[in-house]
């Protein structure tokens, strides 16, 4: 009896390990990287996780907290663009960055999620006139180190 009982431990322990091993394998497939201090909102914080789907390509999600209204820059602008500096060096427009308040607080929040694919090497925002426009013109608001 006592041979049987044991056997199902360790089966139940090695079950555990597998799942466990499961889980940082897909954990370990996303990239996550902060974004730098801006000098021109400085209290601006977030983060862009990069991860491959079945399909292969690459989803971005981009995380912003305490980014100022674009019309309260100087000068004012429109929207905020997201760009992706692909590992070929090539400057993509992604899109405009969606922001909004909190529900119970008056934290500025925005985000962003895309499929691309071209690999992103560095994502970064600038605050742009027109959100349609192929290659960035304004000021770069925040950026990523490349990774």
């Amino acid at each position: 009896m006592k041979p049987t009982r044991f056997n199902t431990m360790v089966k139940n322990m090695l079950l555990g390990i597998f799942a466990m091993m499961i889980l940082f394998s897909f954990d370990s497939c996303t990239k996550k990287e902060n974004f730098l201090n801006s000098a021109i909102v400085p209290a601006a914080r977030g983060f862009v996780q990069v991860r491959r789907d079945r399909n292969k390509n690459f989803v971005i999600k981009v995380v912003l907290s305490d980014l100022a209204e674009v019309q309260r820059l100087q000068p004012p602008k429109q929207s905020y663009v997201v760009w992706m500096l692909t590992d070929q060096g090539i400057t993509k427009n992604m899109g405009r960055l969606n922001s909004s308040t909190g529900l119970f607080s008056k934290t500025l929040k925005a985000s962003f999620r895309t499929v691309s694919t071209f690999n992103p090497s560095k994502i970064f925002i600038t605050a742009e006139d027109d959100a349609s426009i192929q290659y960035p013109v304004g000021q770069i608001i925040i950026t990523t180190d490349r990774f």
